[in-house]
């Protein structure tokens, strides 16, 4: 699409966004715990940070939602015990998803999955501050969050969301291709970070009843496909350096 035709089509893009957002129901987040253990081993310290998506809007509990499936699947695959925090909100950018977890201080963990960006697509964040606000959340994560590994999930494909109509669709799912590109990009030139891509054809009986958000079949292939990177992750990492290395006798105490 050219500049001049985005240009052209504003009105009634804009028309559409206000007419979309009275229309889709406003669902609630998934009830049910929003931390918890699963699986026998060693133990796996594991946060979700994000925003409705994580969150599990557009199912009712959280054993159904992304949480439910990507810690079952981890402790599955890595045979390992997974201690597993939720921490998400509706309608958060990657910016707010930085203060949200500043405020709330979760636990030093592990590994971190983030699942973030769509919200960034609806409020016309710049691709570039995007980035930024993704360096600022990986730096959080890395320090004070403790996480050696972060995955992101990928943006979900817009362009099947049966709730918009065209062409807000058409130019809404290419924002949201083109974000998850940069955030591809991003990730690739970052230690101890990765994008995780989910091959995902989205079929209207697969999407929650608003048509905007997950339903349970979507939830279950990504929460796999996370759960699969972060075992595989897991599986190759060198152990992680004790927090107080044992100091060294001296030859006058030895």
């Amino acid at each position: 699409m050219t500049l001049a035709l985005k240009v052209a089509l504003l009105p009634l893009l804009a028309a559409q966004g206000v007419w979309t957002r009275r229309r889709v129901p406003r669902l609630p987040e998934a009830a049910g715990q929003r931390s918890g253990s699963v699986g026998k081993g060693a133990r796996v310290r594991l946060l979700i940070v994000g925003d409705s998506s994580a969150a599990g809007v557009g199912v009712e509990q959280q054993s159904q939602a992304f949480a439910g499936y990507l810690t079952r699947r981890l402790a599955e695959r890595s045979q390992m015990q997974v201690h597993w925090r939720l921490v998400a909100r509706s309608g958060i950018t990657t910016a707010q998803a930085v203060e949200m977890l500043r405020r709330e201080a979760p636990p030093p963990v592990d590994v971190a999955v983030v699942v973030l960006g769509v919200n960034d697509v609806i409020e016309q964040v710049p691709t570039h501050r995007a980035d930024a606000a993704r360096a600022v959340l990986v730096d959080w994560l890395h320090g004070p969050g403790g996480a050696r590994h972060v995955a992101f999930a990928p943006l979900p494909p817009v362009h099947q969301f049966p709730a918009l109509p065209q062409p807000l669709r058409f130019v809404a799912g290419r924002e949201a291709r083109r974000h998850d590109g940069a955030l591809a990009r991003w990730a690739a030139g970052r230690t101890g970070v990765a994008h995780v891509p989910v091959a995902i054809e989205l079929r209207p009986s697969m999407m929650a009843s608003d048509g905007f958000h997950p339903g349970e079949p979507v939830y279950r292939i990504c929460g796999h496909a996370l759960a699969d990177h972060l075992a595989a992750w897991l599986a190759s990492a060198p152990p992680a350096a004790p927090a107080h290395p044992t100091p060294v006798p001296s030859k006058e105490t030895a």
